[in-house]
Formats: structure tokens, sequence, C-alpha cells
């Protein structure tokens, strides 16, 4: 026990004390909520910041000129000139496009220089469709206003029984964006941390330090340590990301909050009706903007059980990693450079892969069918379909019993299969190995 502690030590300590780690550790939550934020102010400001496209109009059928809305991005410019004359004069008289409507209305063109971009070219043609059928219910005698009031969208609000029987706001969205961010970093962080145990163990066989060090200590013992001296450096970066990014989230949204225009607005009505002895300017103030919407977003996560969350994220974060970590570590030592792993790391890497691309239309969407709950207890899947199915709550205890249970002894099986490969593997050198011989080392005798 002893000498697993000495290489779990070393393992920890000598990647932890590396700048790149300290680097990574603190650099990658400021990146993330600045990447957030960006998101956010680039869609804010993107009519502001987007090129403007300047689009000239030949209207053969005459029925849309003057009647195509200009936005932040797209100014339109109508011209009696035929379709030939402005696209000669087109990039000289200062426009980008030529929106050319044949009298027909088939085969609508936009003309340029440049390739169109999607968002563009949809606008305009959500333009063109909005003003043809006005036209034609025109035509047919229908109100467009009573039209409108028939077709109006319903919004549905999903809520939720609860523990007690009270009802309460599902906060499906959140659940949804929590899910599936938390079964991302679960699928990333088992392949980064898997990997290294996997180089780590070749860097030693190839440099034949292992022969020195297979001299004191036993094979599995030395399996082990790497394991859960690489999977310590794992938790601790992820502790340190979780605490920093809550820290850093919660002041860059009261921030955004305190900075925000219906903030100012708030303020700016309170002074007036301060000044004037009533609170007319409060109740003239907006009640509800693009602000309330991601305060909503914020107050669905801050609801959501976060705790529990982390709880069982950090759970299946470190078995995930030493189930995975222990088949890196067999495929490590079955070869003599990294470019030879990729035969061994498709069935290993596989349930992983059909996992997580599985979880984005279907899990999401059916957290308590058949196979979502099959996926959350197999081990080699449980750990991304756990994590997206446990944000939506109301699993039956029995379930994550058994997944927890699933994942232990999985973990326990699949080290004692890879330590079987592992003892052999690391002493074998200038032969590449096969599925055959992983079975053929798997049933050698101490």
């Amino acid at each position: 026990m002893n000498k697993i502690l000495l290489i779990i030590k070393r393992e920890y300590f000598s990647r932890v004390k590396k700048k790149s780690f300290l680097v990574l550790t603190f650099l990658v939550p400021v990146l993330f909520i600045g990447m957030i934020v960006g998101i956010g102010y680039l869609t804010a400001k993107q009519d502001e910041l987007g090129d403007k496209k300047k689009i000239e109009v030949v209207d053969e059928s005459g029925l849309f000129v003057n009647k195509l809305h200009n936005t932040g991005t797209i100014t339109y410019s109508y011209t009696t000139q035929t379709a030939a004359a402005a696209q000669s004069t087109l990039i000289k008289d200062g426009y980008d496009y030529l929106l050319h409507i044949p009298a027909t209305l088939t085969g609508v063109q936009v003309i340029g220089e440049k390739k169109g971009g999607i968002f563009m070219l949809s606008s305009i043609e959500h333009e063109l469709s909005s003003v043809s059928q006005a036209h034609n219910l025109q035509i047919a005698g229908i109100d467009t206003a009573v039209l409108a009031k028939a077709q109006k969208t319903i919004s549905i609000e999903p809520l939720e029984i609860g523990e007690k029987g009270e009802v309460k706001d599902a906060h499906t969205e959140a659940a949804y964006g929590v899910g599936i961010l938390s079964a991302f970093l679960i699928y990333f962080s088992l392949f980064l941390y898997g990997s290294q145990v996997m180089r780590g163990v070749i860097e030693e066989k190839v440099s034949r330090i292992i022969e020195v060090v297979i001299s004191s200590v036993k094979p599995f013992q030395l399996m082990l340590g790497k394991i859960i001296g690489v999977g310590m450096v794992g938790l601790t970066q992820f502790v340190l990301w979780i605490v920093l990014s809550v820290g850093l989230s919660t002041v860059a949204g009261t921030a955004m909050m305190h900075n925000s225009p219906m903030a100012k607005q708030q303020q700016v009505a309170m002074h007036q009706g301060s000044s004037t002895g009533t609170h007319d300017a409060i109740a003239a103030a907006p009640t509800k903007n693009d602000d309330d919407s991601a305060a909503g977003v914020m107050k669905s996560i801050q609801e959501l059980p976060i705790v529990s969350i982390i709880c069982y994220f950090l759970f299946y974060f470190t078995f995930g990693y030493l189930l995975y970590s222990a088949l890196f570590a067999a495929v490590g030592s079955a070869v003599d450079s990294e470019t030879e792993t990729q035969q061994f790391m498709l069935p290993v890497t596989l349930p992983l892969i059909f996992t997580f691309a599985l979880g984005q239309s279907f899990i999401v969407n059916n957290p308590d069918s058949t196979l979502s709950v099959w996926l959350s207890i197999i081990p080699f899947t449980s750990p991304i379909a756990m994590m997206i199915r446990v944000p939506f709550g109301h699993i039956p205890a029995w379930q994550l019993i058994t997944s927890i249970c699933s994942m232990i002894l999985g973990f326990m099986f699949t080290t004692w299969v890879a330590a079987r490969i592992y003892r052999v593997g690391i002493l074998m050198y200038g032969k590449k190995a096969s599925y055959k011989e992983l079975v053929k080392w798997f049933f050698y005798k101490e």
C-alpha cells in the first residue's frame, strides 16, 4: 500500500506543480465566462457590428416597391432600370447585391460579386413572403388583422409536481443545458486524462524506465497508482474550475444586471418618481426585455438541484475516469508508440461516442425511456447518460443505486482485466500486439 501511495504522490505532484496545470486551471474559467459574455454581447450588438448590405431592388411585378423593411444590416433601394442595366452598374453605384423580382414572382434572384450569407438570404425571403402573403390575403378579401389574431402563438409554461405535491417550474431549458454541459465535460475529461495515462505508460515503456520501476513494485500497483494519481489531478482541476466558474459567473452576472439597460431605466424612473412625488415614471418603465430573459435563465439554473448535480458529476467523473483509464493503461502497455494505439482505441471509446451523440437527441427528449435507463446503468455508458438525466430529476432510487453499484463493480472488473494485460504488455518490445495476443496475455499465469 505504501508503494501505491508513493506512486500516487509522484504522479499527482509532478503534474500539479507544472506551470501548464496552473495556467490551464485558472485560465479556463476566465475564458469560459468570457466566451459566454462575448457571445451574449455580440448577439445583442449584431445589428450594429454586422456588415451593412446595400441591396438594389428591380421589382418587375410592382408589388414590393417601398414595402420591404430595412434592418440593422440590410438597406433596400428601388430602381426603375432593367435588371441587366442595374447589374452592369451595381458595384459602381455602391450596391452589394441586386434583388431581381420577375413579374411572375418565380425565379427571384440575388446577384452580387460575393456569395450572400445564409441569414441575409433568409431575411430577404422572409420579407418577400410577408409582403406576398399580405397581398394575396387582401385580394381574397381576408382581413389581415383578424387573421393575425387568429394565428396568435400560444406559449407553454412547463410545470412539475414536487415531492410534497407542490406545483413548480420545470426549468426544462436549464435542465437541458446543464445536462448536455455535464455530459460534455465528462466526455472531454475521460479522453483528456485517460490519454495522459496512456501516454505516460508508453513513455515509460519506450524509455525503459519501467524495467527499473518493476523491480521495486508490482505491475498492478504501478498501474493503479498511475491511474489514481492522474485522476486526482483531474479531480483537483475540476473542483477548482467549478469554484472559480461559480464565483466568476456570479460576479459577471451581477455586473451585467447592474449595468443592463433595464436596470438603468429603473434607476432613472425611481429618480423621476422621487423628484415628482409620483410613481408614474416607474409604472411607465418597461417590464420585460432581453435582460429579463437572461435573468430568468440564471434563476432557472440556480433553482436546479445544483449541489446534487455536482455530487453526481464528481462521482461519475471519478469512476468513469477510473474505468476508462484502466483500459487506456492496458492499451498503452500493448504498443510502442502512440500511432499504434488507433486499432485499440475505437472499441474502447465507441461507447462514449455513441452515448454522447445519442444523448443530444434521444436521451434529453426521453430521459425516462427504457433505452435511457439501460444506458445509465451499463458502466461504459453510465457516466454520460446519467449526467444528462440527473438535471431532469425524478430518477427512481433503484436506478441510481443500480447505476452507482454497476459503476463501482465495472471499475473493479475492468481494472482486473486491464491489470492482467498490463503486467505482460509493459515488458513487451518490438512486437505489434493484436487482439489475439492480448487474449494470450490475459491468460498468462503470474
